[in-house]
């Protein structure tokens, strides 16, 4: 039987723009996902460095398909296709996939941006669009875990500004306030949770100075409706072939084709000087 949200849960996403299932993926399906991002050349070969303002670097794997690979059917599998369409309202396609790996001393911060603030720029009318994010390692406060603004989903976007040429922010001196009103959760997880949080939802996190990593793959879901009406990123809708929650250890460690993913050469950065913002 798949995985269904509960009421509560649904309410919580609701309320507060994010929720955490807890052991969501059994230590099987971790060590499978594991290998794959160890492993597999395709990530291996398309990771990108994310520096932060003090030289700090997060490396980055990032792909707009889901395909045959272990985690393509991960993204693939109801357990997250389904929550995804359930929280959003209808049904979804998948957007983009991403390993996020904080190696320790040395992965790097993220200041507080919208995913949305990127994805409009991609073309999407609306933040109908959501991230899970699953951990791969236990994320925690020493080594960067994700920290978010609880509610600030029900702000609406955030304008932008660049920080480095390979990351922007939310304009800090609305930040200000908006820290000042609204509680900052830091959501620590163990191997297997997963943390999904709208599209608007406020989020950051620290550099790892500790001597854990912090790798993350992080599967994001767009609403079908609300397909982008730009076509140059492969962002655009393909159908979402599901496929039951048992594919992952069906298939086992099956890596990328090296076709069907479109792994991106470099992060999208959006130039929003160009307008004074993001509008």
């Amino acid at each position: 039987m798949s995985f269904e949200l509960s009421p509560t849960q649904r309410d919580a996403y609701e309320r507060d723009g994010y929720v955490i299932l807890r052991n969501l993926f059994d230590a099987e399906e971790i060590a499978l996902l594991n290998r794959a991002m160890e492993e597999d050349p395709a990530i291996s070969g398309s990771a990108l460095i994310r520096p932060d303002q003090e030289g700090f670097g997060t490396r980055i794997s990032l792909w707009n398909r889901a395909g045959d690979s272990v985690y393509g059917l991960a993204a693939r599998g109801d357990r997250l296709a389904c929550t995804a369409a359930t929280l959003i309202g209808e049904d979804v396609y998948h957007f983009q996939s991403k390993l996020t790996a904080k190696d320790p001393r040395e992965g790097g911060a993220w200041e507080w941006h919208q995913d949305y603030g990127y994805w409009y720029h991609n073309g999407c009318l609306r933040p109908d669009m959501l991230s899970c994010m699953i951990a791969l390692d236990r994320t925690d406060r020493n080594n960067g875990c994700l920290q978010l603004v609880k509610g600030s989903h029900k702000l609406g976007r955030i304008d932008h500004v660049p920080l480095t040429d390979k990351q922007n922010e939310a304009d800090p001196e609305r930040m200000v306030p908006i820290l000042a009103a609204h509680e900052t959760v830091y959501t620590e997880l163990d191997p297997g949770d997963v943390l999904i949080f709208h599209a608007n939802m406020l989020h950051r996190s620290d550099k790892n100075l500790s001597d854990n990593r912090r790798w993350t793959l992080i599967i994001c879901y767009n609403a079908v409706s609300n397909d982008t009406y730009k076509t140059d990123d492969n962002r655009a809708f393909v159908p979402l072939d599901r496929v039951g929650d048992d594919a992952m250890k069906q298939a086992g460690l099956k890596f990328s084709t090296g076709d069907q993913e479109h792994f991106a050469k470099q992060a999208y950065v959006p130039d929003v000087t160009a307008t004074g913002g993001n509008d």
